[in-house]
């Protein structure tokens, strides 16, 4: 039997607390699990195995060093956050120890019965199956509660290692104080007993879930207001766009309202021979004209003015814009600000990401009944980033016009189609 155990021990230190940590922990993180993380990690199990029996320690103290040596592992080889690597640390070994506390209950509630006979052998070993699904479902449940990627990390992670480290004191105490030892009473009352330490420890890991859930909740309440400040200061520009080309219509218009003066004055100032203040005064309409004049014309002022100034801004980026918009045309200025906006700075940032000298391409065209903006810009290679606010602002703009978005990456090249219905767009 003593060699049955060992096995057993071995098992459950190599599996549901080696591999089972490291890997949760990778996931956890995001961190890409290497060779060298997951030795490490069962060199420091087996030195403090080791450690525990020869100095005879606590079973408690001796979880806690093992707490202690996979914080480590995780921040400084792992380079995780201070943080992170503590909740990791102590989620990871709360899991493995409650997932152990549930199969003793189980083992004190029913096993005594059976000492002496071979079917307790092949019981300890489903047992055993048992505490690592147990460990893998509950690994699991965490995981899709909390996670977060390298480059968001989720705000105020350190707030759930108070309410973890509760849990896990909890469940280190009931298991120092009923399961430290094995007295093989049977009895209705020590049937009860474990039962209750069984409910008592569902419902431990119940709250910490659902603590998650809330944590989880929140996250996406303050990723809810940022988006909503980024809406709000991208609507605040897009009105100064739209105020603008207003102010570039009316100058514009004032201006052809008398061009037919500036023409007379220029006629005469040429009859009269003088030359000089002819030319002067023809600087002077030029001026004027260029300064009324936008470097893209597509037919819309706020779609040119827009342009000229996001693409102004990235004059690193070669871009080409050969776009007439319809007219008229049914998409408020508003709408079409908020399209053209998201959609530059999408290919702007991702012609930076790119490295090199990128490109801009900017498109559209009638297909029948529909109008098709094309947008074509360099970008990164390997997969599709997420989709961000930026996309799903154009796509609610399509949408509301009853078109539709589609999205297509070709090695470092990236498109993005926007079709719009004919009845939101005529020529």
């Amino acid at each position: 039997m003593d060699g049955f155990t060992l096995l057993l021990d071995s098992l459950c230190l190599l599996v549901g607390h080696g591999v089972m940590h490291m890997v949760f922990i990778s996931r956890l993180t995001r961190k890409k699990l290497k060779p060298g993380d997951f030795a490490a990690y069962m060199l420091l199990l087996g030195a403090l195995q080791l450690i525990s029996v020869r100095l005879s320690l606590s079973g408690t103290l001796s979880v806690a060093v093992g707490v202690l040596g996979l914080y480590v592992i995780s921040r400084f080889w792992m380079g995780n956050q201070q943080s992170v690597s503590w909740l990791a640390a102590v989620l990871a070994f709360y899991i493995s120890q409650l997932s152990l506390g549930i199969i003793n209950s189980v083992e004190a509630a029913f096993f005594p019965r059976l000492i002496g006979t071979p079917l307790l052998y092949l019981l300890l070993l489903a047992a055993q199956a048992l505490f690592f699904a147990l460990c893998a479902g509950c690994y699991h449940a965490v995981l899709k509660l909390l996670a977060w990627t390298k480059d968001s990390q989720t705000p105020y992670i350190g707030l759930l290692l108070f309410p973890g480290l509760f849990f896990f004191a909890s469940e280190l105490y009931i298991l120092q104080t009923s399961y430290s030892f094995f007295d093989p009473i049977v009895s209705l009352e020590e049937v009860g007993r474990h039962g209750t330490l069984l409910l008592l420890q569902v419902m431990g890991l119940a709250a910490l879930l659902c603590t998650l859930f809330a944590y989880r909740q929140l996250c996406r309440g303050f990723q809810a207001q940022s988006e909503l400040r980024s809406l709000t200061q991208a609507a605040q520009a897009q009105k100064v766009y739209i105020a603008e080309a207003q102010a570039r219509y009316e100058q514009t218009k004032a201006f052809r309202h008398d061009i037919k003066n500036h023409l007379s004055v220029l006629d005469g100032l040429l009859r009269g021979g003088q030359l000089d203040e002819g030319r002067e005064y023809l600087g002077t309409l030029r001026a004027v004209s260029e300064g009324l004049s936008f470097p893209y014309q597509t037919g819309n002022p706020v779609v040119d003015i827009l342009l000229g100034e996001k693409l102004g801004l990235a004059k690193d980026i070669e871009a080409d814009v050969s776009l007439v918009l319809p007219r008229p045309c049914g998409i408020d200025d508003f709408d079409l600000c908020a399209l053209f906006a998201n959609a530059l700075d999408n290919a702007i940032a991702a012609c930076r990401a790119g490295g090199g000298a990128g490109s801009i391409r900017i498109s559209g065209k009638q297909q029948g009944d529909f109008y098709m903006l094309t947008f074509e810009n360099t970008c990164p290679g390997g997969p599709l980033a997420p989709a961000g606010i930026g996309l799903a602002s154009i796509r609610a703009v399509a949408e509301k016009y009853h078109g539709a978005v589609l999205t297509e990456k070709n090695g470092r090249r990236f498109s993005l189609s926007v079709l719009l219905n004919d009845g939101s767009c005529h020529s």
